[in-house]
């Protein structure tokens, strides 16, 4: 199908009532195609900008910026609606405070592609050159998509975006059919949309921090510490992250703590969100000692593999390998690196690892396993 010259017509919705009536055409078994535009350049939550939907030769640009989106998007719910996507995990990120579980059937693309033999990680563009054969114009992707009013070509950019996600479907459907692979691939897009709609942070995020392994259990339950502190004040404050603590600095304070407020004044100095009120909640973080309970409730840091348990790695790498060209599947979507490394250091059969992945993999890797 060759690219629309010009390009769709696509409604501008500007009002809640307006987005309701687009939506109430929705019918049992309806295709609704999505995307959105969006902007994080100095807050924790994306911030969205732009709305793109597509259903039967419909097109609509939602304006969030006019008005308060609510409840609108509730038809997304519903149980016989598929939901088409490309690379989902960032926009049900965007769309998570109006889809909390995401959509209730999400189709995402660039996975279905990776089941197919396209390639993990395959572009949008790429997609839709290869089952439509048209071009799509990328002119847009770093637009500010926050000002008003939008530009032509970036309504034309954003329409496109949509405009061809149901013509890719219907292939990919087809080609998952006929592998064996759709229940695979509906499984791995209700565990993106778990992923990418989170309600709260990661309970333990000094896993993240292989440098600290060999530290004593106590550091590492400071570390922690701080970390859950600064994910908590930075959802608050809608501040990212590193503009509280960079990652360098929370480890050197969880290494060595200050010994007065002062101090810790003086370390952190230059980090754009940490404002006196901030320095001070962080010090009186600081001063209780690390209790027995803490240090227990605290995941140790897995270290990196060494010795028999690189050994065991290598071997579990080489095993996924193999049986990933046996499905014909893309070796990281059978299994990535890291997760091999998690359970070869650990012991523990990954939550990433587990349904149609673990009917394949349980078995073979866990022989693998150093003794």
């Amino acid at each position: 199908m060759p690219l629309p010259s010009p390009p769709p017509q696509a409604d501008w919705i500007q009002q809640h009532s307006e987005l309701e009536q687009w939506l109430a055409g929705l019918s049992s078994g309806a295709i609704l195609s999505l995307d959105t535009e969006f902007m994080r350049r100095n807050s924790f939550y994306p911030q969205l900008a732009l709305l793109q939907l597509g259903v039967q030769g419909r097109y609509a640009l939602v304006d969030p910026l006019a008005f308060d989106i609510g409840s609108a998007l509730q038809p997304l719910d519903h149980a016989n609606v598929i939901t088409l996507m490309h690379s989902a995990s960032e926009d049900l990120e965007t769309l998570s405070p109006w889809l909390p579980e995401g959509p209730h059937v999400l189709f995402d693309t660039q996975i279905a592609a990776a089941f197919v033999g396209m390639g993990l990680g395959l572009s949008y563009r790429a997609l839709v050159a290869e089952l439509v054969g048209a071009e799509l114009d990328k002119g847009e992707t770093r637009s500010d998509w926050l000002q008003r009013p939008l530009t032509a070509s970036q309504r034309e950019y954003a329409t496109l975006d949509v405009v061809h996600l149901e013509a890719v479907y219907h292939p990919l459907a087809e080609r998952l059919a006929q592998r064996g692979r759709a229940s695979w691939h509906a499984e791995d897009c209700e565990r993106l949309k778990r992923k990418s709609c989170p309600r709260e942070g990661d309970p333990q995020p000094q896993l993240a921090y292989r440098g600290a392994a060999e530290w004593p259990r106590e550091q590492q339950a400071l570390l922690r510490r701080i970390l859950l502190w600064r994910d908590t004040t930075a959802r608050q404050l809608d501040k990212p992250r590193p503009w509280l603590l960079e990652d360098a600095l929370a480890l050197n304070i969880a290494q060595q703590p200050p010994r007065h407020q002062e101090e810790l004044d003086r370390r952190c100095a230059g980090q754009r969100a940490l404002r006196s009120q901030q320095r001070a909640e962080l010090f009186e973080l600081l001063q209780p000692p690390i209790s027995d309970e803490e240090a227990a409730s605290t995941s140790p840091i897995p270290p990196f593999p060494q010795g028999k348990t690189k050994q065991a790695l290598a071997a579990m790498k080489q095993c996924v390998d193999s049986l990933a060209a046996e499905l014909d599947l893309p070796p990281g979507l059978l299994c990535s690196r890291r997760v091999l490394e998690e359970f070869v250091v650990t012991g523990q059969w990954p939550e990433a690892l587990e349904g149609w992945r673990r009917a394949v993999l349980f078995d073979r890797l866990t022989r693998l396993l150093p003794s």
